[in-house]
């Protein structure tokens, strides 16, 4: 029962968070960066609190945690969280980047349309590259 509300918790805080932000910018008391910022910040917390319950978890079994599988299984599902998380960010980046872009080269010119969407599946395909590798290394676990 303990685990259960331990996986709640942070989901109800988080998602709170999100909807304290969102009314805080649209009602105009704060500004975007600022709700950036304290999103930042909830997620920080919140892993913070996810790492120590973690660690108090393995330090009551600790003959159980120190198998080697145990090991392998941990880091290969940070590294398949990694893989995907930064290449959606830098996916994000990029698409934001060239779809701006795009747009304005298609409203001067229509014939670049193709040219400039090419850009734009450039820029998706990093993302879906990095869940390529997730899965890769998921399948391999």
């Amino acid at each position: 029962m303990l685990e259960y509300i331990l996986m709640i918790v942070p989901v109800v805080f988080l998602v709170g968070s999100i909807y304290y932000a969102y009314k805080t910018v649209t009602t105009g008391k704060r500004s975007r960066k600022r709700a950036v910022l304290s999103q930042i910040a909830a997620f920080g917390a919140v892993s913070a609190v996810a790492l120590i319950t973690a660690m108090t978890v393995f330090a009551a079994e600790p003959e159980e945690a120190a198998k080697p599988e145990n090991l392998n299984l941990g880091l290969s599902m940070i590294g398949a969280a990694l893989a995907t998380g930064i290449s959606g960010i830098g996916g994000g980046i990029a698409v934001g980047g060239a779809a701006p872009a795009a747009i304005g080269a298609t409203s001067e010119d229509p014939k670049a349309f193709g040219k400039a969407l090419i850009f734009v599946a450039l820029g998706e395909g990093v993302a879906l590259y990095g869940l390529l590798v997730s899965i890769l290394i998921i399948s391999k676990v």
